[in-house]
């Protein structure tokens, strides 16, 4: 019996499509020679990108702190802070160094089974940017964030065509970059 061609090439289709699974794309890898004491301190979170990311979310983006203190260890404790309004937000998680240097998993200090997360850097000066890339894995899908960190508001030149070169080769799109709003902002020490 012969299958008609239409029901044929849906069933040779279907079968390509079954065998190609997409995957995703290489990682790069951490910094070479990470120096956590030089990368320790407090950096401006200036950009993020991330597969959960949306146009809409552009809004929320507030200008924050992330502050990086090294331990005894090699463990690095990070606290943020991001202005809304009159009050503050804070948040805090350990990196714990993994079998590369400038590699982390990351504690967010939850339940055992909680989502396993990962976080490296990619490149830094130290004394001027950091490009992090963090893969957080749930249930179903890998969550994505590459952060692009200053020392101050102002980068070196090229810095924000290399965090965008590297979200783009990990499958990201201008859609999903955030920047904050800096309009009206200004450190405010006695909120945060």
């Amino acid at each position: 019996m012969r299958l008609p061609c239409g029901l044929w090439l849906w069933l040779s289709l279907l079968k390509v499509l079954q065998g190609q699974t997409p995957s995703p794309p290489p990682l790069p890898p951490p910094v070479q020679s990470f120096q956590g004491n030089q990368f320790q301190g407090e950096w401006f979170v200036l950009g993020l990108a991330g597969n959960s990311f949306r146009p809409e979310h552009r809004a929320l983006l507030n200008p924050f702190t992330a502050t990086f203190e090294l331990s005894d260890n090699g463990r690095f404790e990070v606290w943020n802070a991001m202005t809304r309004g009159q009050h503050c937000d804070t948040w805090s998680y350990v990196l714990i160094p993994a079998a590369q240097p400038g590699q982390f998993t990351v504690d967010h200090g939850v339940e055992p089974g909680a989502d396993r997360e990962e976080t490296w850097v990619v490149d830094s000066d130290y004394t001027q940017f950091a490009l992090m890339l963090s893969r957080r894995h749930t249930s179903n899908l890998a969550v994505l964030r590459i952060s692009l960190l200053g020392r101050s508001w102002l980068l070196p030149p090229g810095t924000l065509d290399q965090f965008i070169c590297l979200s783009r080769a990990q499958g990201l799109s201008d859609d999903n970059i955030v920047f904050p709003d800096v309009t009206g902002w200004s450190p405010q020490a006695s909120i945060c």
